[in-house]
């Protein structure tokens, strides 16, 4: 009888402390915070006499655990607040707590989201803010490999922003951030390190590959995220960019097909490299353009409510005949590997480049006053039922870059330090071809064992460190060379029927791993 009592009155403090807390989410905002602690000690002191009056009930009824932990927490945070040697600020606490507990998870992409990152997040969402344009992630801590650093990763650089123009790469660490190591830094202290107001110089240190370490001095701007370029290939092709999937993207890929179709494209070319993904919505409507009937997407959650699947409708505007050969890379992310995977499931396209990223987990944001967090609520699934999260996509044809050597590292790493490229681009703002090959003919008659081809790129990078970026790059962009050649071969749709689904080429790894 007593328990039952003890029961029903916690259920009663429960009902109220949930009408207060709604009250103060709508409430005068200066009072919320101290209407919030007040009903939190209310039942924390009425939690806690009933852990210690009933133990054995909460132990044996394993309906009541997650209430007796809540309850444990409360109780904690309020012996803290009020007895801790100093006085502490109720925030710090909070968000120490709400920190933990989603670190608990070891799902990066789940987190809490404090008051400066909410507001990151809100300029990212409106397209404007300052910094240096890139898209980045910080790594947890693993047991498994605890030797692993824990730097900032390069996820990709936004197009003609500073960072795209220092020559950044997918795959690059900051290692450090004005001279500050960023290993012991979170992503929020992160971002204020990188952010800030226009015309204003950072200087990170970036290690690519295993050795190539060297430093940039990059001035800040205005970052407007952009979503879609276009441009027509030599070879009659329509060339369409997707650099991110917003509430626009859509309206803009719309524009870039009619503006294909003026001009009597016999092939397109969509370019998702270094596409960090954006909005579900946003890119089933795209997907949407390309597919006349099928499943573009499906989410599957714990909850049901959660899990939904996506069919194409009668709005495709390219023609089914149109040959597509898409582009990703170990950049191609989340939302892009959704297109990608769609497209390719539904035999409406061939894939060409690298792996890509591997993100199959769908977030949604959810707001808690002035801060907020960021939680995993499913996991997206291509047309033939196979999930990416941590495996990512492979193409249909792998073209990679050529990787450096050790020697190669060195050489070109030295080249940077001392300013070689640069002092060069300055000199020389219009050089030429001609130009650029004598210098670096120079560098390699001095005994650099770096190719040719990375060389010019090198300096074409310093060059077009103040110029908008062209569309394409036919000179050393292999990748986009390696589709017109699909196009122009004359077997296009041959190799798009004979491609295995997304499903199929994880069963056929998995079967070689021997799993």
């Amino acid at each position: 009888m007593r328990l039952a009592q003890n029961r029903s009155l916690l259920q009663l403090t429960e009902d109220r402390a949930k009408r207060d807390i709604v009250y103060m989410m709508e409430a005068n905002p200066k009072k919320r915070d101290r209407v919030a602690w007040s009903v939190i000690a209310v039942v924390a002191v009425f939690c806690s006499a009933l852990t210690f009056s009933v133990p054995t009930a909460y132990a044996e009824d394993a309906q009541s655990q997650t209430q007796r932990y809540f309850s444990l927490f409360q109780s904690a945070f309020n012996f803290i607040l009020q007895n801790y040697v100093d006085e502490i600020d109720p925030t710090v606490l909070y968000e120490g707590a709400m920190q933990g507990m989603f670190d608990a998870l070891g799902d990066p992409y789940s987190t809490f989201l404090t008051e400066a990152m909410m507001s990151d997040l809100n300029d990212t969402t409106t397209g404007k803010f300052g910094g240096i344009g890139l898209y980045i992630s910080k790594p947890l801590p693993d047991p498994k490999t605890p030797d692993k650093r824990l730097y900032v990763e390069i996820v990709s650089p936004i197009e003609d922003t500073p960072g795209w123009r220092a020559g950044i790469m997918p795959g690059d660490q900051i290692t450090h951030i004005d001279g500050e190591p960023t290993e012991p830094l979170t992503m929020d202290d992160v971002l204020k390190r990188l952010r800030g107001a226009p015309d204003t110089p950072v200087t990170i240190t970036l290690l690519r590959g295993i050795s190539l370490v060297f430093d940039e001095t990059i001035t800040r701007a205005m970052i407007e995220v952009p979503t879609v370029k276009r441009a027509m290939l030599p070879d009659g092709s329509g060339y369409l960019r997707i650099i991110e999937f917003t509430p626009q993207t859509v309206i803009r890929v719309r524009e870039a097909l009619d503006f294909f179709k003026t001009k009597g494209y016999k092939g397109l070319v969509v370019d998702l490299r270094n596409n960090p993904g954006g909005l579900l919505q946003s890119v089933v409507q795209v997907a949407d353009l390309f597919l006349a009937k099928g499943v573009i997407v499906s989410t599957k959650s714990r909850n049901r409510y959660e899990n939904a699947v996506y069919q194409a409708k009668q709005d495709f505007i390219v023609p089914a005949g149109m040959p597509v050969v898409v582009l990703i890379n170990r950049g191609s992310a989340s939302a892009s590997e959704i297109l990608a995977g769609a497209l390719k499931d539904n035999k409406r396209a061939y894939l060409v480049g690298e792996n890509s990223y591997g993100k199959g987990s769908v977030q949604q944001i959810l707001p808690i006053g002035q801060t907020g967090f960021k939680l995993t609520m499913s996991r997206y699934y291509t047309p033939s039922d196979a999930n990416i999260d941590k495996v990512g996509i492979a193409p249909d044809l792998e073209i990679k870059e050529p990787e450096l050597t050790p020697e190669e590292e060195t050489s070109l790493s030295e080249l940077i330090q001392r300013n070689v490229f640069s002092e060069f681009a300055k000199a020389n703002p219009n050089a030429g071809a001609a130009q650029i090959d004598m210098f670096v003919r120079g560098i390699k008659s001095v005994g650099s064992p770096v190719s040719e081809r990375v060389l010019k790129k090198m300096v074409r990078n310093q060059l077009q460190r103040t110029t908008i970026a062209p569309e394409f790059d036919l000179d050393f962009d292999l990748q986009l060379k390696a589709a017109l050649e699909v196009l122009a071969g004359g077997q296009f749709t041959a190799l798009v029927a004979n491609a295995s689904s997304v499903y199929d080429l994880q069963a056929a790894t998995a079967s070689a791993a021997g799993n």
